[in-house]
């Protein structure tokens, strides 16, 4: 395991009593990487985030931060931003973004300008002296985010970062993280906003029942969903019947005609083909991918397999 790695995961597993949550995770995050961490609720995100920072011990397999087991020394290189919130309800955000500066090793002068130019870049300012228990359930939540970020770590591990904070914080929010992975920074987040990892992420790990069912690129991921074209006609035209002969299959979908792509294929080929066919088209359509079909897909068809193999199960228990 190379010291430079953030985090590698190596065959690791953990179950509560009878319940598997994570079962043999492989997964290394690459230094400037921002990885993110999708899944439905349940599927092992957080137990998995916990054994990366020592929170957990894993059932079996390994751990590794910078290089070795999380311990004090690499701990000291993460910025971690838990699902469940908390904050110390008396005192002021200037004082708890502080707190956790020189918790992780910042002089006091350099820890209270850094808690001031964060609170600046989140419209906190105004806040900064105010007791944590006056402020919004939005702006709380800002505050806990801040205090991850509050030693520059090299390392930023956000659990479910988005969940609570309106479109503006969320956009926002983002332009902060890209912000510290401009600086530097390796960052995993966990996320049920498609878009956010979309527009953010390098680099997606998909799970599912515990497993993961998806590793690699953003483009990798888009990949994996069949691309399509959304083409319109003249009413009562038999687009299929038109196509078939060039083989090319349409089918009807409400008012609109469907054409599924091959991988490589250009969208624009279908319009000429149909056009050459003779077809009357008003409108075309081209369907581009999303990481929510991708995330949809991969999801249910390990929800499927779960299922078939808890029936054989029963079957031979019976």
């Amino acid at each position: 395991m190379k010291a430079t790695t953030p985090l590698e995961i190596v065959s690791a597993s953990k179950s509560f009593g009878p319940f598997c949550a994570v079962d043999s995770l492989d997964m290394i995050v690459e230094p400037g990487e921002i990885v993110g961490f999708l899944g439905p609720n349940g599927a092992g995100k957080s137990t998995s985030l916990r054994m990366a920072l020592g929170v957990l011990a894993p059932d079996s397999g390994e751990i590794s931060l910078f290089g070795a087991p999380p311990n004090l020394v690499t701990l000291r290189r993460v910025g971690f931003l838990p699902e469940e919130r908390g904050l110390y309800k008396k005192m002021t955000p200037r004082q708890i973004i502080t707190y956790f500066a020189r918790l992780k090793g910042l002089s006091h002068r350099a820890a209270k300008n850094r808690a001031d130019a964060l609170l600046d870049a989140l419209g906190l300012t105004a806040f900064a002296r105010q007791k944590v228990s006056r402020l919004s359930k939005g702006m709380a939540q800002k505050v806990q985010i801040l205090t991850a970020l509050a030693h520059q770590p090299d390392f930023l591990i956000l659990d479910e970062p988005f969940s609570g904070l309106d479109p503006v914080n969320q956009q926002a929010l983002e332009e902060l993280i890209a912000g510290e992975h401009r600086r530097g920074a390796t960052v995993i987040f966990s996320t049920h906003v498609m878009e956010h990892a979309e527009r953010l992420c390098d680099k997606i790990v998909m799970m599912a029942r515990g497993r993961k069912v998806f590793d690699g690129t953003l483009t990798a991921a888009l990949q994996t969903v069949q691309r399509s074209v959304r083409i319109e006609v003249a009413t009562g035209f038999d687009l299929a019947g038109c196509l078939a002969p060039w083989g090319v299959t349409a089918v009807q979908d409400a008012e609109l005609w469907r054409v599924a792509l091959a991988p490589d294929q250009d969208p624009q080929t279908i319009l000429r083909t149909a056009i050459e066919a003779g077809a009357p088209v008003t409108s075309f359509l081209p369907e581009e991918a999303r990481l929510r079909d991708v995330f949809v897909d991969l999801v249910s068809d390990a929800e499927a397999r779960h299922r078939q193999h808890s029936r054989h199960s029963r079957a031979e228990v019976a």
